[in-house]
């Protein structure tokens, strides 16, 4: 048997194993969050979130749509460099994100029960 043979025999069987994967994993709820910022943003989406009176007032004042939020709250990034993660009980954690060209960062208070918006920025 050829190396050639044996890289196709070998590259047959790992595509079948994915294509089964593929089909078994298909229908669970799996996810992959093994990196710093997907397992904080796992952690805040898994609570109740609230926002605070400095968070709704902006909200209103500058007409923000709670999808954009929504949007950086799942798929933002999070800047540890202005976060504060040694305070207790309650962690703070800033997150920014884009989406149709508005740039947002959230200041959020991950409690052990609830997330609260603390603040938002606008950035330019």
């Amino acid at each position: 048997m050829t190396l050639i043979q044996r890289i196709g025999y070998y590259l047959g069987g790992f595509s079948l194993g994915l294509i089964l994967l593929a089909f078994f994993l298909s229908g669970k709820k799996t996810s992959c969050s093994y990196g710093l910022d997907a397992r904080v943003i796992k952690n805040i989406n898994t609570k109740h979130i609230e926002y605070s009176e400095n968070a709704k007032a902006i909200i209103k004042e500058q007409h923000l749509d709670t999808i954009i939020l929504n949007h950086v709250l799942r798929k933002g990034d999070v800047n540890f460099s202005k976060s504060d993660t040694s305070t207790e009980p309650c962690k703070t954690y800033y997150l920014d994100g884009t989406l149709d060209k508005k740039s947002i960062a959230l200041i959020i208070k991950n409690c052990k029960e609830t997330a609260t918006v603390e603040d938002i920025e606008l950035l330019d």
